[in-house]
């Protein structure tokens, strides 16, 4: 699925030096809500990544951490499966690379 209102033709020359970083991330988070993320921290890597060939090309380098309780009692690969699902027609462009850490409830640090 392409963004919403546009082709990823149209997204890509709209942004042809690659698109902000908050625009993905709002992208990324509207993408992801099908798995009602309790927490969803999204980081753009892509400055650690400079001069690489796929940054060059204008595909950002992301990381994220989703916590959902659609992910208690499923395996780490099932669990990028379903992460992947969602936001595949974005790779290789606007983001070239995504690195994810997905994990239960359970699995996630309360934070005080």
């Amino acid at each position: 699925m392409s963004p919403p209102g546009r082709t990823m033709d149209e997204y890509r020359s709209a942004k042809p030096e690659g698109a902000p970083a908050s625009d993905i991330d709002s992208l990324l988070r509207t993408r992801l809500s099908p798995l009602a993320p309790a927490v969803l921290e999204i980081h753009d890597d892509s400055a650690a990544h400079a001069g690489h060939a796929g940054a060059a090309a204008g595909g950002g380098h992301f990381s994220l951490v989703i916590v959902s309780k659609t992910f208690s009692g499923v395996s780490r690969l099932e669990r990028h499966q379903r992460v992947l699902r969602e936001v595949a027609d974005l790779v290789p462009y606007p983001i070239h690379a995504l690195s994810i850490r997905a994990l239960a409830p359970e699995e996630f640090p309360s934070q005080p």
